[in-house]
């Protein structure tokens, strides 16, 4: 059996090594509350994140909780995007997480940023699925982080 479209990098070593996805942990501060409590704009906006990247959609679920405050998945062939808004402290959590080497999980965090007119965003990025060189199989190891962000 074949992995289906991993990911090759390289570490500093020269080694290489192969995983199965990006999974990128975003938080979205100072953002308008307005949109972040607004069902339509926050489902719109994740589903548009998902198309910026190029993924292929599969299904959304969305709920508007009382008094306030969005949580959301949007299902990808390459895996999930997910919220949850916090519209009275301007601050949004923001799951990104593909597979293969199809979409970028960066473009719909820069792409929800500006959305979410948020002033502040921070995101780190993780390797999921670290695949053992030698055996082919996933590493029993947790997650590597690929890289962090603040800005």
């Amino acid at each position: 059996m074949a992995i289906a479209s991993p990911f090759t990098t390289f570490k500093e070593s020269g080694k290489k090594e192969i995983h199965l996805g990006q999974h990128v942990l975003a938080e979205f501060f100072e953002c308008d509350p307005n949109i972040l409590n607004s069902l339509d704009k926050v489902e719109k906006y994740m589903v548009d994140a998902a198309l910026e990247c190029g993924a292929t959609i599969v299904q959304k679920c969305f709920h508007m909780f009382n008094p306030y405050g969005v949580s959301g998945v949007v299902i990808i062939s390459e895996s999930h995007l997910a919220i949850h808004t916090w519209p009275e402290l301007g601050y949004a959590a923001v799951d990104l997480f593909t597979c293969g080497d199809k979409c970028d999980p960066k473009i719909s965090y820069e792409f929800l940023k500006k959305k979410f007119n948020s002033k502040k965003a921070t995101f780190s990025e993780l390797k999921r699925g670290i695949i053992d060189e030698e055996t082919l199989k996933v590493a029993e190891k947790p997650f590597e982080l690929m890289q962090q962000f603040a800005d």
